[in-house]
C-alpha cells in the first residue's frame, strides 16, 4: 500500500479559459494505485511522472513545499494547470 496519495486539482486554464476535453477549474483527480477515471489521456501522460515522484516520496527542488507543486497539460493554446498535492495515507 502506498504511504501517500496525490490529489490533482485544476487551478487554472490558460488561453481561452476552456479546456478542449471539458475539464473545469476545481475538477479533482485522486491518484493512489489506480489511474483516476475521467482524466484526459494527454493530461494523464503529462502528470504521471510528477505524480509517481510524489507517490514514492520524491520532491522537486524548485518547489517551496515538498508536498505541493503545479504541472500543466501539453495543450500549447489552452494549457490546463494542475496543483498536485501529496497527502499521507493512514494505514487501517
Amino acid at each position: 500500500m502506498y504511504k501517500y496519495k496525490v490529489v490533482a486539482t485544476i487551478v487554472e486554464i490558460r488561453g481561452e479559459g476552456k479546456c478542449s476535453y471539458g475539464h473545469k477549474i476545481g475538477d479533482t483527480f485522486e491518484f493512489t494505485k489506480y489511474t483516476p477515471g475521467g482524466l484526459c489521456q494527454f493530461a494523464y501522460d503529462s502528470l504521471r511522472s510528477a505524480v509517481a515522484a510524489l507517490l514514492y516520496g520524491g520532491y522537486f527542488p524548485w518547489a517551496e513545499d515538498s508536498n505541493l507543486t503545479t504541472w500543466a497539460c501539453p495543450d500549447p493554446d489552452r494549457p490546463v494547470i494542475f496543483e498536485l498535492k501529496r497527502i499521507p495515507v493512514e494505514n487501517n
